[in-house]
């Protein structure tokens, strides 16, 4: 069975080494990008199983490619884990309405993020929305 792979979509290259660096540790496949054009090109040469979307990316917002993804036929299986600093719960809603799997709030416990992905990607059940 083939690995199950991760898109991150992450422009603060801190942030991006360490996440890219625990979803590979997972067992992932992972791919890193640091805009939203970039997301969405790597999504058509390659769909992952997930992408992780920062909300805040230089050309395209993380709300925006994730209008796309789920108006895209070729997308629609893709997973969404959505994040971002703004810890409002407004954001949240609004990455969830607009078709998110699933939200974390910067910063979060890695163990949630571990746990989110495997939910989503692994069939664990259970989503955990917000590390709260």
């Amino acid at each position: 069975m083939a690995r199950k792979s991760v898109l991150l979509a992450e422009d603060e290259d801190g942030i991006a080494i360490a996440l890219e660096y625990l979803i590979a540790r997972e067992g992932y496949d992972t791919r890193r990008v640091a805009d939203g054009q970039s997301a969405l090109d790597a999504m058509e040469e390659a769909p992952p199983d997930l992408v992780v979307l920062d909300v805040m990316l230089p050309h395209r917002s993380g709300y925006e490619i994730c209008q796309i993804i789920r108006r895209t036929e070729e997308l629609k299986g893709v997973k969404v884990l959505m994040m971002t600093a703004r810890g409002g719960e407004v954001e949240r809603r609004k990455g969830l309405a607009l078709g998110a799997d699933a939200f974390l709030t910067k910063p979060f416990a890695t163990a949630d993020l571990k746990a989110q992905i495997r939910a989503l990607l692994g069939g664990e059940g259970g989503c955990i929305n917000d590390s709260g």
